[in-house]
Order: structure tokens, then sequence, then C-alpha cells
């Protein structure tokens, strides 16, 4: 597969090939760049507004670890290899990537490389895993059927495309996504919580 095409195309590539649908088949096809793929296939299920089935903590673990490789300066990705046999296809997992074909293809209209140099420093894949790591966990804490690990999630899944567009303007975005998220969990969570408070209190004071 040509590796100057665009990102959207090789995975459609990858996900319509012959080759299996695994995560171990998507590193061999990034290469230097499998970190952020895996990102964007794994926190792309909480951050889409499809039924996930429960899958989602596993795939926000498996980013937190892979974010932590990424921190100590791996630069190939290493899972299990249970986990690299973990499949990715099937008509609800195509479903899944069909969506997030759109939103890829979406961005890549508006995307061009913007401080392109901050993306190819040791420090820059420290600070991409430790957000991606912070946001993993941020999704990972969300009240389950909440719908707060949406944007947490959505978040990681643009600092990640943003790495493999280069574009620091996505980055941005990202940042500002994942952070309004984590707050949004944080004030609602102390409101929950007040709520919770002053029910205990006029039941047993």
């Amino acid at each position: 597969m040509d590796p100057t095409a665009r990102i959207s195309d090789r995975i459609e590539g990858w996900a319509q090939g012959d080759a299996p649908k695994t995560l171990g088949s998507l590193i061999e096809l990034f290469g230097e760049k499998s970190f952020a793929v895996i990102f964007v296939i794994l926190l792309g299920v909480p951050a889409l507004p499809l039924p996930t089935g429960g899958a989602t903590h596993v795939f926000e673990v498996i980013a937190v670890l892979l974010s932590l490789e990424l921190m100590a300066g791996r630069d190939a990705v290493w899972l299990p290899r249970r986990w690299r046999q973990m499949e990715l296809g099937g008509p609800k997992q195509q479903r899944f990537v069909n969506a997030l074909l759109k939103l890829i293809r979406w961005l890549e209209r508006f995307s061009r490389p913007r401080l392109s140099s901050a993306f190819e420093h040791r420090l820059s894949n420290f600070v991409f895993g430790l957000l991606v790591m912070l946001l993993s966990i941020g999704a990972f804490v969300a009240p389950p059927f909440s719908g707060l690990d949406t944007l947490p999630a959505l978040g990681a899944v643009l600092l990640s495309l943003a790495v493999l567009l280069e574009d620091f303007a996505v980055v941005a975005t990202g940042v500002a996504v994942g952070a309004a998220g984590i707050v949004l969990e944080v004030v609602l969570g102390r409101a929950a919580l007040s709520g919770v408070k002053q029910l205990f209190s006029a039941i047993f004071l």
C-alpha cells in the first residue's frame, strides 16, 4: 500500500483488503505511526455514538498501556500476542470503521501540515503519550452509560489524527475537546455527589 496515501485511504484499504483485520496487521501496515493509528481505532470506539458491547474499558486500558510505552521512548508498538490478534473485523466493526472514516475524511478536508517540526522530537512523543493517557483515564472513569466518556475519547482521537496529519491546529482542538470532557465529568460528578448527600441528609437527619 502506498505510504504517501491519505490516512483514510490507507485505513479503508486495510479494512477492505484480504489481510487479517487485527491490531497486529494495523501495526505492520503503519510502522512508526502505529501508536497514533491504534489510538484512533481503540479510542474511536467510545468517541463515536455507536453500540460498543461493553468493549470500551478494554480498549481504554490498552490505550493507557500503549501511552506508557510511548512515554518510555519506544519507537515500535509492543503488545502481547493475544492483544495483537484481537479481531477488528465483522459487521459491527465495519460500521464502526465506516463511521470513523467519515470523521477522518472530514478532518482531512480542512487539515494541512502546521508546525510539522514539533512532531519530530522525542519530547513531543512523551507529551503525546501523556495526553492520551490522561484522556483515556478520563474516558475510563466516566460513569457507565452516561456518555461522558465521549469527549475525552474524542479529544484523544483528534490528538492522534493531529500526529498523523502533522497539524498543530488539530492538536489544540483535541486538547480543548478532551479538557472540556474532563471538566464536564468533574462538574457533573460533584453535582451528583452533592445531590446524593442532600438526599441522605433529608432522609436520615
